[in-house]
């Protein structure tokens, strides 16, 4: 049996929809997140890390941490072949699920970091901290999640013009990769009202819809429980 230590607003939502898209059995131990927005010291005693997520996986005896290392061993060990990618995709879906955490998603969370850190700041330092963040926006993080925003969406129109389609392809089912299980929480970070709506090519938009729509998704969102990044 299969424990996702699920926190509330975080990637292990992408757990739950991998398992619900492979019908697999599996228990949700929710952890809430503090008032300062982290995670609660609980985590530390399920992984030395005290991050989430990660699962337990009682019948292997085993503990995984890391969202890419976790869908690849649910892949491996329980897809019976659902969840990989063609011969002929295996290096873009290499590439994907490595490019969502490696350079997407380090962009996005110092974009949201920069976003928060001024209303953070005492009062009467605020103006300053605000100018200091609002250029190393300007010409650092904006530019740089411009390019993998566009970089993303163009990859979405390359397989298909309207974005609903799977970023490597997808499995001989027609069903999503490791690459699309990554690629989602980036997706729905830039989605979900966070940043200018502008700013997101609609084949984002249209992707982040059209797997929202999916039974298996919507399962593993009412199962999850609140989730700031998507509204369904």
């Amino acid at each position: 049996m299969i424990i996702v230590h699920h926190l509330n607003n975080s990637r292990s939502q992408r757990i739950l929809w991998l398992l619900e898209e492979l019908g697999l059995p599996y228990e949700i131990k929710h952890y809430k997140r503090k008032s300062d927005k982290l995670a609660p010291k609980e985590l530390y005693d399920v992984h030395p890390l005290g991050k989430s997520p990660v699962i337990t996986d009682t019948s292997r005896n085993e503990v995984v941490a890391e969202s890419g290392a976790i869908i690849d061993y649910i892949i491996k060990y329980y897809g019976k072949g659902q969840g990989l990618p063609s011969d002929d995709n295996q290096d873009a879906d290499n590439f994907w699920k490595q490019f969502a955490e490696a350079s997407f998603m380090p962009t996005v969370v110092m974009k949201f970091v920069f976003m928060i850190v001024p209303t953070q700041a005492p009062f009467f330092v605020r103006p300053v901290v605000s100018m200091i963040t609002n250029q190393i926006q300007q010409r650092f993080t904006d530019p740089d999640l411009k390019r993998k925003v566009e970089f993303s969406a163009q990859a979405l129109k390359d397989r298909d013009s309207t974005g609903r389609t799977w970023i490597a392809g997808g499995d001989s089912n027609g069903g999503p990769t490791a690459a699309d299980y990554q690629m989602l929480f980036p997706f729905e970070a830039i989605t979900s009202g966070r940043m200018d709506a502008n700013a997101v090519p609609q084949v984002i938009q249209n992707w982040v819809d059209w797997v929202h729509a999916r039974p298996a998704y919507r399962r593993a969102y009412e199962k999850g429980g609140p989730y700031d990044y998507a509204k369904l």
